[in-house]
């Protein structure tokens, strides 16, 4: 599936109405990260400099449909997005409403508006063609740059699409190539390393994943469900005894397409998930009954970093253990930092995505050595899943009269 980079546009005193994601947290009225104004603005200046007129259309938070809560506005976002675009922001008080209409009709090349919170409408997540209508008239050319909200079917991400000539934005390319590098066209031997609580969450990602690539490493509180279908004891680990068949039916699926499954050979243990608990280091299969198993154990992480030495493509997707607490976080942080590693030496392309991912990246201080780190959250899962996202098919899809 390809979409058209707005990038291939002619912008030149054209308003582009722009979906982004600037959904960022806010401290006291501010923006105290400001991360994702920023990448989203590195994509619009240069279409600014050609002398495009900006209309920006995002969502914040989660307000009430037609209960208009301040503190949910995204006037509070302009001073950040100013400073990242380099020009002053306007702003409408609306996003479907002649004003708005008007606002956008008196921009110059190279200015920008931004209208207030798309969620104040319930049209919006209804994906309500009306409501879709009266945002079109806001623009010439539509633009999704949200790849985060493309697998939801909203006004602002689907039906628009479809009311006026349609275009992808820099980062929404930027993610689908990465992507799509990582998992339909991978630079082989592909490894992907799958982690979370529970097997029931990535049922879809796993079966998609075996059929791909050319192993998977499983972690966290899934690899438990793993070794329990294997007869191994749980104690009181974190485990999914009614997923035994599904993971039957993944492990069937990796092995008839060649695919390796790597599981943890030693776990480490504790009586209580606290930072500091006593632990220890157990066989994978001899977990004390009255304990529970935390993170994936030394010999574990040596095997993990020993696949990966070998892959020149790494997925990454969930903790290998409880990163949030030491020292159940190791595993995760040597992994990541022998991930990272291969990437800066240009061994290996590495995508990670995901939030518990790009923390665990965080706390491991290896962020910036991932060749691409996505902050997509369900859109990203999704798209492990094999799913095609709304917002990008609708992309692709025939226009209709606005």
């Amino acid at each position: 599936m390809r979409v058209t980079p707005i990038t291939e546009a002619k912008v030149a005193g054209q308003r582009l109405l722009v979906r982004a994601d600037l959904n960022v947290p806010v401290e006291g009225g501010r923006v105290s990260d400001a991360t994702r104004i920023t990448r989203f603005a590195e994509g619009m200046k240069p279409l600014l400099a050609k002398g495009a007129r900006l209309v920006i259309l995002t969502h914040f938070g989660r307000p009430k449909p037609n209960e208009l809560d301040p503190s949910f506005s995204v006037d509070k976002l302009r001073p950040a997005l100013s400073e990242a675009l380099g020009v002053p922001v306007r702003f409408s008080d609306n996003c479907a409403t002649d004003s708005a209409v008007l606002l956008s009709q008196q921009l110059r090349d190279g200015e920008v508006l931004l209208c207030e919170n798309l969620r104040y409408n319930p049209g919006e997540t209804t994906n309500d063609p009306a409501f879709a209508a009266e945002l079109a008239r806001l623009g010439d050319l539509y633009v999704n740059d949200a790849f985060s909200c493309a697998h939801r079917a909203h006004a602002s991400t689907a039906a628009v699409a479809g009311l006026l000539p349609a275009y992808a934005g820099p980062l929404l390319v930027e993610e689908m190539t990465a992507l799509t590098q990582a998992l339909e066209a991978p630079e082989r031997p592909s490894v992907a390393l799958v982690g979370g609580a529970k097997v029931s969450t990535k049922i879809s990602v796993l079966k998609n994943l075996v059929g791909k690539l050319d192993a998977v490493i499983i972690g966290g509180g899934m690899a438990n469900t793993f070794l329990y279908a294997r007869g191994y004891r749980m104690g009181t680990s974190l485990h999914e005894a009614d997923q035994v068949a599904t993971v039957r039916q993944i492990e069937t699926l990796a092995e008839a397409a060649g695919c390796e499954v790597l599981l943890p050979e030693d776990v480490v243990v504790a009586r209580e998930f606290a930072a500091g608990a006593p632990c220890e280091t157990v066989p994978a299969d001899q977990c004390p009954a009255d304990a529970m198993i935390l993170d994936a154990g030394p010999q574990s992480a040596e095997a993990f970093m020993a696949r990966l030495n070998h892959a020149h493509t790494i997925l990454w997707n969930g903790p290998l253990g409880a990163f949030e607490i030491p020292p159940f976080d190791a595993a995760t942080v040597a992994v990541a930092r022998k991930a990272a590693t291969l990437s800066f030496e240009s061994r290996a392309v590495t995508v990670a995505g995901g939030g518990d991912t790009v923390a665990a990246l965080n706390a491991a201080g290896v962020t910036g050595d991932f060749t691409y780190v996505s902050t997509a959250g369900g859109a990203f899962l999704e798209w492990l899943e094999g799913k095609t996202l709304p917002g990008i098919a609708a992309l692709c899809a025939p226009k209709q009269a606005a």
